[in-house]
């Protein structure tokens, strides 16, 4: 089973390109903190390369922005190639299968993220609710 879960901030904002097939990719850095620290010492912070396909690129392009904390969760890939002198290179990165916001409301913003869509507004077609001792939670 091959399967890694991250929660961190974006170190910059994600870069989108596409291939030559024109398929969406869009690779950024989670930085993480490591739980535990040595006595005396800072804590140490992990640096992730996250890569993103297709819709899951484009969401990521339109809605993350440097410092945002996310959580991600997908699987972890190794690579390598030969540059054009013959050096092997290598790399280890998480490839996103699924993405989501992970700190709290922005102020000044109901979803708390500009340009999300605004679920539950006022300007709803449900009916305010007055007497909630109906409801079953």
């Amino acid at each position: 089973m091959n399967k890694a879960i991250l929660m961190g901030r974006l170190t910059k904002d994600p870069e989108l390109r596409y291939t030559p097939n024109n398929i969406p990719v869009c690779t950024f850095t989670l930085a993480i903190d490591r739980q535990f620290k040595k006595q005396g010492e800072e804590a140490q912070t992990d640096f992730i390369p996250i890569v993103a396909w297709r819709s899951t690129a484009e969401f990521c392009s339109k809605y993350f922005t440097k410092g945002l904390r996310v959580a991600v969760a997908g699987r972890i890939q190794t690579r390598t190639w030969d540059d054009a002198e013959g050096k092997r290179h290598y790399a280890t990165e998480v490839v996103a299968d699924e993405v989501h916001f992970a700190d709290g409301k922005k102020e000044g913003t109901q979803s708390g993220f500009p340009g999300m869509p605004q679920f539950g507004s006022a300007n709803n077609d449900f009916p305010p609710i007055e007497d909630d001792s109906d409801l079953p939670f």
